[in-house]
């Protein structure tokens, strides 16, 4: 695809993908979807961008494999440790004041952060009356979360984040060692409900009293954070919280008002 072409051809590209299979992909960022498009236009060996259009358009398959590779899947368990520690320390006990506890991870890709977050829900006696929606618009990953498994190769940076997150027991306690791989505890499984969700088109499909969605609206422009932002709001209970990634803030969106900031991370607590 040449370069001064392949703008159009995008655009091109983005709009045959909203017709046929319903992804909306045109509120994301321009630069980082050009680049993983052209990588797989590349990686696949096509001749022609006409080629690769017509592929696309005709094989859901091959979308499949199209939409698992412009989709980011980048996560670890316990990623960012000072939040986990603020989880843990200041929301999870304001939520076990509840007779029942519903979650949301968004964006969850291969389900890290939804099983981290089951892992402290059981340390703290809550996972029993705790459900944990996890979900993303790629059905592939999804597959990939709910078989439970970590590569052992990860298992020490995974204890590391554990125990800096304030961990109060044995990371190993969690996984059973398979050649490998490691398969998560049952129990954690059975509390994640993980089902595919597009945070451009699809509506609010519960009330919930937490809302991860945590480095996912970076690749979004602004009046899609924004749209998302309004999609959280119509989500979430009043007193509930809202977090997000680093790298992200409420503070620009029309629901904003409707929040207040934690000071120790970036929080939102829902407050009208």
């Amino acid at each position: 695809m040449k370069s001064e072409q392949s703008d159009e051809n995008m655009e091109t590209l983005l709009s045959d993908i909203l017709e046929i299979y319903g992804y909306d992909f045109t509120g994301y960022s321009r630069a980082s979807l050009k680049r993983r498009m052209v990588r797989l236009y590349e990686l696949d060996r096509f001749v022609s961008f006409a080629e690769y259009r017509y592929k696309i358009r005709t094989e859901p398959g091959y979308f499949k494999r199209f939409l698992e590779q412009v989709t980011i899947n980048v996560t670890e368990m316990f990623r960012d440790p000072a939040f986990y520690k603020t989880l843990r320390t200041e929301i999870l006990p304001k939520l076990g004041t509840y007779p029942f506890i519903r979650i949301w991870v968004a964006g969850c890709s291969t389900g890290e952060e939804a099983y981290s977050v089951a892992i402290f829900l059981k340390e703290m006696n809550l996972l029993h009356k705790s459900l944990i929606y996890a979900t993303d618009i790629n059905s592939a990953v999804l597959e990939n979360a709910a078989q439970a498994m970590i590569p052992l190769s990860k298992i020490q940076l995974y204890t590391e984040n554990y125990m800096a997150a304030g961990g109060s027991e044995n990371f190993s306690d969690y996984y059973t060692a398979n050649y490998s791989l490691g398969k998560l505890s049952d129990d954690l499984k059975s509390k994640i409900i993980f089902s595919t969700h597009n945070l451009v088109t699809d509506h609010s499909f519960n009330e919930f009293q937490l809302i991860l969605c945590r480095n996912v609206l970076i690749y979004f422009d602004r009046p899609l954070q924004n749209t998302v932002f309004e999609l959280f709001d119509n989500s979430l209970e009043k007193f509930g919280y809202l977090a997000l990634g680093t790298k992200e803030t409420l503070d620009f969106s029309t629901v904003s008002k409707n929040y207040e900031r934690l000071k120790s991370a970036k929080i939102w607590r829902k407050i009208h």
